[in-house]
């Protein structure tokens, strides 16, 4: 349902506001209205899912005045936004400032959905949320920059905070990662699969309903303000296995009985990032694909008893996603928040 303005919400019930209209943002908005929530998911586009209780709000979230109006009323708000991947360090400490300028104004839980590029390269090492943030390229020093200013509001009590970190997403509606365009349309077509780095390195996946699930449970408990969570996730699995389960997962596996991988030439990808700028930057997090990249999501499954979602039931439901997407039509956009 589309606004035409940011109307007042019915002061009796809470009021989650998702910025960003992407794979995390719509799962959000659809996790939380199916608990009978109210949503606003606000977007520059003004895009998202048409279901009772989601409310889609067009608005820039680079100017501060728009977007403190869009949030207006949040109990909750979830920043799931995603500027252009190469412009990260341009674009994103701007909107995070009006996020959380935006927040603070309402009083309202501010979480971070967020990823593991602040920690840097720590050579294999299993990636916990006790890691310190030492990211030395420049979009994990800005991720690590965003989380450090968050976490400093939280503890001088101005602010509810959040963050929630996830690995490489796959899922419905995830296109733009390893395990989306660039994989699973080839998979589901019986084609070869080129991949970034070692096709034989364990690598951490997490599948974005349980980013959306994790999101919603820690904003709910205290016991997560202030910190730093990862998202749990499936055991890690080599882009190679990664690539076999899924083709088993969807029926299409070769006769030959493989999925035929191919490690795409270092030499290769800096050809390409001569003529594409986000493959210019994908250079910079190549380590995650040459040497061990496993998330270990220990203390919030302690904490808070939430589990990674079958692998298998995830890998069917982005097979279910793909094929039918190509029949769905997009929504259209919503007009701008007054």
């Amino acid at each position: 349902m589309a606004m035409t303005d940011v109307t007042p919400t019915d002061a009796s019930t809470a009021l989650h506001v998702v910025l960003g209209a992407g794979p995390v943002g719509v799962t959000l908005a659809s996790q939380l209205a199916g608990q009978g929530e109210q949503v606003r998911l606000v977007s520059r586009r003004g895009l998202g899912p048409t279901l009772p209780g989601v409310s889609l709000v067009r608005a820039d979230a680079s100017s501060a005045a728009a977007l403190r109006h869009a949030t207006a009323g949040a109990a909750v708000i979830y920043n799931a936004l995603n500027p252009p991947y190469h412009r990260w360090p341009a674009e994103w400490p701007t909107l995070h400032r009006h996020v959380l300028d935006a927040a603070t104004a309402h009083g309202a839980t501010l979480v971070l959905v967020d990823n593991l590029y602040a920690y840097g390269d720590v050579d294999g090492a299993p990636l916990t949320s006790a890691l310190p943030q030492s990211a030395t390229f420049s979009k994990g020093r800005v991720r690590a920059q965003m989380a450090a200013s968050l976490l400093a509001a939280g503890r001088t009590g101005d602010l509810r905070v959040v963050i929630v970190r996830a690995s490489d997403f796959f899922g419905p509606h995830v296109r733009v990662s390893s395990f989306g365009e660039r994989t699973v349309p080839a998979v589901l077509a019986g084609r070869s699969v080129g991949v970034i780095g070692s096709a034989d390195v364990p690598h951490s996946l997490t599948y974005v309903p349980d980013v959306a699930r994790t999101a919603i449970t820690l904003a709910a408990d205290p016991r997560a303000w202030g910190r730093i969570w990862h998202v749990p996730s499936p055991p890690p699995l080599t882009q190679r296995e990664a690539i076999q389960a899924l083709a088993r997962v969807a029926g299409t596996m070769p006769a030959r009985g493989f999925v035929t991988v191919r490690p795409l030439p270092h030499v290769l990808l800096r050809a390409l990032g001569l003529f594409s700028a986000p493959m210019r930057e994908l250079l910079e997090v190549e380590y995650q694909f040459t040497k061990p990249f496993v998330i270990d999501a220990t203390d919030t499954e302690t904490t808070f008893g939430l589990r990674a979602t079958p692998l298998d039931e995830a890998l069917a439901a982005t097979v279910e996603w793909y094929r039918n997407t190509a029949s769905v039509t997009p929504p259209g956009p919503a007009p701008a928040a007054a």
